[in-house]
């Protein structure tokens, strides 16, 4: 079995754009969350979003929708960090999986807007092109020219954790040599936003964005939604060595299960055997796991239920546990990517990043969390948690670089 190196990696966020802006709001611990500025919310409630800035989105084509867009950039990152036109593999052995909980919101709500609301007879005719939950795909696999095990992959708010898993399973079993892996997401748009309203779970303080999202703390109010997206560049691990390239970390390990129950109520027992799905796959015990990124959305039945599931896996041990989502918000689909790139970029560069806001921890959320400030520690070894509406649950373990590293080329 095929060990699966990350020698890419690429992000955009409400933090910003690269991994330099990525890891320095993370350190800080400076919140992403702002006033949506990309369209009109006078007639809404909810104002504030994890939007990407405005200065970050040159460079993809503006005829791509903006989820795609996103795609484009995190690619690119990973592909020139992973210096990906000397990796000398043939392009039918590389592949690409992203993934997404909504897909072309952007095109979807101009279309809709445009028939409903002016009365138009006709839409764009790349309409249907841009809005596919594959369009970001097919963009990166024709950017790259990457002819292998290509598709899209859809549930819900663990979709980028889920591709992330597969696309490792596949250079595992030996179907492809690389994988361009992650999640793109962009649902901030007036129609989105109405429909979690509706919902009842967003957190609205206008006046105060970057205190709207409080995952674990007793007065959470809710989610914040965001956009972006995260794509790591994965390799087969021999390839990597043997051609030098620096390897920043590796996908030790993946658990996926379905609750088969509520369409929006969590699982303890769902997320539970996902997060010992993933360890089991690693190879390790419990106790090997230094930090835990949690889902953490700062609803009231996540929050709870998430500790529940981590406290059943892990007992007494005292995993240290944030939810990045704090800073950046939840990206839906892609939020599993920007978790697990941003976890690892912080781990190796030697912290932990904390959970923001969380200065009255819920008794019913007692975990061991990094409050606040970042931690400085090395560890060789985390989890990320993404589990979606549907009973949608996915777990990757990745180990760091020095701990990749350290361990024999076996499988």
């Amino acid at each position: 079995m095929n060990r699966v190196a990350i020698t890419g990696i690429g992000i955009v966020s409400a933090l910003g754009r690269g991994s330099d802006a990525t890891v320095d709001a993370l350190r800080a611990g400076r919140s992403g969350v702002r006033r949506i500025t990309s369209f009109d919310t006078a007639d809404l409630n909810c104002q504030i979003a994890g939007e990407v800035p405005a200065f970050e989105l040159e460079g993809p084509p503006r005829a791509h929708d903006r989820f795609t867009r996103f795609a484009l950039m995190a690619s690119a990152e990973a592909a020139g960090q992973g210096d990906f036109r000397a990796i000398g593999i043939a392009p039918e052995r590389v592949g690409v999986l992203i993934g997404t909980g909504l897909g072309g919101c952007e095109t979807l709500d101009a279309s809709y807007r445009r028939i409903y609301r002016e009365n138009a007879t006709r839409v764009a005719p790349t309409a249907i092109a841009s809005a596919m939950y594959n369009a970001a795909t097919s963009a990166v696999a024709t950017t790259f020219g990457a002819r292998g095990v290509s598709y899209a992959v859809v549930s819900a708010c663990a979709s980028s954790a889920h591709a992330i898993g597969l696309a490792a399973q596949t250079i595992r079993a030996g179907s492809a040599d690389a994988m361009f892996a992650g999640g793109a997401d962009a649902p901030l748009t007036y129609g989105i936003i109405r429909g979690w309203e509706g919902m009842r779970v967003l957190a609205v303080d206008n006046e105060n964005p970057e205190r709207a999202c409080r995952p674990f703390s007793a007065d959470r109010r809710g989610l914040v939604l965001a956009e972006g997206a995260a794509v790591l560049l994965l390799e087969n691990f021999e390839n990597a060595r043997r051609r030098g390239h620096p390897i920043l970390g590796e996908i030790a390990g993946f658990g996926s299960t379905s609750d088969a129950g509520h369409i929006t109520d969590p699982s303890a027992d769902g997320a539970a055997r996902a997060i010992s799905m993933a360890i089991a796959d690693a190879r390790v015990g419990p106790d090997a796991v230094g930090y835990i990124n949690a889902h953490g959305t700062a609803t009231i039945a996540n929050d709870a239920t998430e500790t529940k599931a981590i406290k059943a896996v892990f007992g007494a041990y005292a995993v240290p546990v944030s939810s990045t989502k704090s800073m950046h918000g939840h990206a839906m689909g892609a939020s599993g990517a920007i978790e697990i790139a941003g976890s690892l970029l912080a781990l190796n560069d030697g912290f932990l990043p904390p959970t923001i806001n969380l200065e009255r921890p819920d008794p019913a959320c007692n975990l061991h969390h990094i409050a606040n400030e970042a931690a400085e520690r090395q560890v060789d070894l985390f989890l990320s948690n993404s589990f979606g509406f549907g009973g949608m649950n996915a777990v990757v373990a990745v180990r760091t670089a020095v701990a990749a590293n350290l361990l024999p080329n076996e499988g």
